[in-house]
């Protein structure tokens, strides 16, 4: 009777278990549009969290306690790399004591890898202002980039967790395979305009994979050098320069303040077309609802008179 009822009981007990989730595996991004790449390749096997917000200018972070938490718990640390997080990312991850998530560890997944640089300096001189030594590190706003970056994580994922690496190869094949689509769409759309429509000034000069995508030409930016705010001469210099070409848009992140943009079209004529800064990941947007707003943005700035 005894032997029966310790029977029933583990039979009761291993059923419970059986109910319960398997391990998810945590993930964590620096940045909201490698989120919401992670999570579309992640699918259910992963618990997904960004620790900056599209609306943060991502060279800063504040060394927030949450932040070192979500760290030290991680199996896969995903960063955008090119000294982009430079400023704040290894002193979080030296905080959070996860040897998983260590520059040259497995869980450690560098983004710039995959991706086709831009911007590459010839020199180094920081007289130039605030410039990345190994290329322009802005690429999340190309959706080719963008598929590249979802192959990556798909074997990354599989790695970690080799139980469902056919799943995160399926989702990232079928996710690349939807954003080269996209970005090939939006080019063509693009490539229909006239050139003078194509031209376009930016806030400050991370708009390069968005330009190259779009087959736009950049005509000026409003600061004088990356990270350096204008001074009354240069945008002097820079209404100048949209006078000649009668005005067009002027695109900015939504993390840049917007008082020179706004001083420059109202002298020069043109409009200010504030972009989205990232993905809404903590509104559940998709990287590729993002990438195609931003197409949508630029594409109502340029053609509307």
């Amino acid at each position: 009777m005894q032997q029966k009822k310790l029977s029933s009981f583990l039979a009761l007990a291993c059923g419970l278990l059986a109910a319960l989730p398997a391990h998810a595996l945590q993930v964590v991004a620096t940045l909201p549009s490698l989120a919401a790449l992670a999570k579309e390749v992640a699918g259910p096997h992963a618990q997904v969290e960004a620790m900056l917000s599209p609306r943060q200018d991502p060279h800063y972070a504040d060394a927030k306690p949450s932040l070192v938490l979500a760290l030290n718990r991680a199996d896969l640390l995903i960063f955008n790399g090119l000294e982009l997080e430079v400023g704040w990312l290894p002193g979080l991850v030296r905080q959070a004591r996860n040897p998983k998530i260590l520059p040259g560890a497995a869980g450690s997944f560098d983004a710039s890898r995959f991706v086709q640089k831009l911007h590459v300096p010839a020199t180094l001189d920081r007289a130039q202002g605030d410039i990345h030594p190994g290329g322009n590190p802005h690429f999340a706003w190309d959706p080719r980039a963008g598929a590249a970056i979802a192959e990556g994580l798909g074997r990354a994922l599989g790695q970690a967790d080799p139980a469902h690496a056919a799943d995160y190869q399926k989702n990232a094949a079928e996710l690349a395979g939807r954003l080269r689509a996209l970005a090939a769409s939006e080019q063509k759309r693009f490539q229909a305009l006239a050139a003078p429509q194509r031209q376009v000034a930016v806030y400050h000069d991370s708009l390069v994979y968005l330009v190259d995508w779009l087959g736009l030409q950049q005509v000026t930016t409003v600061e004088p050098r990356p990270g350096i705010p204008p001074d009354p001469a240069h945008l002097a210099k820079v209404i100048g320069q949209l006078k000649a070409v009668h005005g067009l848009a002027l695109l900015q992140e939504e993390y840049y303040p917007r008082s020179a943009s706004d001083q420059v079209v109202r002298l020069a004529g043109g409009r200010v077309a504030v972009l989205q800064g990232g993905a809404r990941f903590s509104e559940g947007q998709r990287y590729d609802e993002y990438v195609r707003g931003l197409a949508a943005a630029v594409f109502a700035a340029i053609t509307s008179k």
